[in-house]
């Protein structure tokens, strides 16, 4: 049962981060050593994501393009950056829209959550219920005005994208509707997305 043990792997494991009793920080987020790339910190631990799949990579390439294409001065669209939630809570959206004013430098690793308009997510198998659940929950509770949850339209190659509004009330998001082909809205700004221009890409 199980691999053999060479000196590689025990000395691969005797490098193991032990996780504090209370979790991690995102100050630990931005300075651990040799995390892998795209960790993200959700209530005080660390995640890491699986390889990518064409379709994840596409879906986050055509909504970039289109954000960027209609997006006034003010904003920024960025693609896989770390939205800093609170002490605990740093997770890596796919898409975000943030006020330029908050863009300040080559080497800026992460945005604040009042720095952020809009946050989507583009589902994938290994991380489904962080994406439709844990992820939205959070942004809402830290008050990002818009989320959009981005998910196969069955077996296709198609993306569905939901649009969600944060409810400033409870803090929650209220589902304003499904888009499938072309995704047209006027919040946060406006926006004319073609989603079959993923047959393109």
């Amino acid at each position: 049962m199980g691999g053999t043990m060479t000196a590689e792997s025990v000395e691969h494991r005797r490098h193991w981060q032990v996780p504090p009793v209370d979790g991690y920080t995102v100050d630990d987020l931005f300075t651990l050593p040799d995390l892998p790339p795209h960790t993200e910190l959700i209530d005080g631990s660390l995640i890491t994501v699986s390889p990518q799949r064409n379709f994840h990579a596409d879906v986050i390439d055509l909504l970039v393009s289109g954000l960027r294409r209609s997006a006034p001065k003010k904003y920024r669209v960025k693609r896989e950056m770390t939205i800093v939630l609170d002490r605990r809570n740093g997770p890596e959206s796919d898409v975000s829209v943030v006020f330029a004013d908050a863009v300040r430098g080559p080497d800026q690793t992460s945005y604040q959550a009042q720095d952020v308009i809009l946050a989507i997510e583009v589902v994938s198998p290994d991380s489904e219920s962080r994406d439709r659940t844990t992820k939205p929950h959070k942004y809402g509770t830290a008050g990002i005005p818009h989320f959009w949850r981005v998910e196969r339209d069955g077996s296709g190659r198609i993306p569905l994208v939901h649009v969600y509004e944060l409810d400033p009330l409870t803090r929650s998001y209220v589902h304003m509707g499904m888009h499938r082909d072309r995704i047209k809205v006027d919040e946060p700004y406006p926006i004319d997305i073609d989603l079959t221009a993923i047959d393109e890409l």
